[in-house]
């Protein structure tokens, strides 16, 4: 092969590339919700049979108990959601995400705190766990990271669930894009010395690309 033809081999390979990019790119924005980095992180380990509650965090995590109950509604907001996906991952009592050894992949990314309900017919979910801890940095506010997979559509990320009485949640109100309405929840203390919130999600609000 002469260097010519070479050099327009490698040209065009460099060609597709590109087109390979773009399409891949304008696939990633016409998606529901748009780009969302990690959301594999959803199958990666899901079981097979999911109730509309989970437990999380076992008994032996270090942490304040935490307990979020809460029903997502259809785009109206009124009518309840069955058989939605409510995938959760959050840091520990440090603040790290820490992995558990056989967890690969996003999943290995997301620590070892994650986990799925599915909606019962009036819509209802709860996950119980600990309550998490901001990043070391200090400057975030804590967080729980959601991630809906409606039976009809791909997975899409919504607000993240942050506290009222976090000192650092100010200026995260102001970032807030309310995907699936809001996500700033009130936390109380029951007898038991559980922190409880109620968060309602609504599908589709303020999320791109939904019908």
């Amino acid at each position: 092969m002469t260097r010519s033809k070479v050099v327009l081999s490698g040209f065009l390979f460099l060609l597709a590339g590109c087109d390979t990019e773009a399409q891949w790119r304008n696939r990633s924005s016409e998606r529901v919700g748009g780009p969302c980095e990690g959301c594999e992180a959803v199958y990666e380990g899901m079981p097979k049979n999911l109730s509309w509650q989970t437990v999380i965090a076992d008994s032996s995590e270090p942490g304040e108990l935490l307990e979020i109950t809460g029903t997502i509604f259809k785009k109206d907001g009124k009518t309840p959601a069955k058989d939605i996906i409510l995938y959760v991952y959050h840091t520990n009592a440090k603040g790290y995400y820490k992995p558990s050894e056989e967890q690969t992949g996003w999943s290995r990314h997301h620590g070892h705190l994650r986990g799925w309900v599915k909606t019962d017919e009036k819509g209802h979910y709860r996950f119980r766990s600990i309550r998490p801890a901001p990043y070391p940095n200090g400057k975030a506010p804590a967080h729980i990271h959601g991630i809906i997979k409606e039976p009809d559509k791909n997975e899409y990320w919504i607000d993240n669930y942050f506290f009222e009485d976090d000192p650092n949640l100010a200026l995260e109100k102001k970032r807030q894009r309310w995907r699936g309405g809001s996500g700033i929840i009130q936390l109380t203390k029951n007898g038991a010395g559980v922190w409880t919130g109620r968060r309602e999600i609504i599908l589709g609000r303020n999320v791109p690309n939904y019908e």
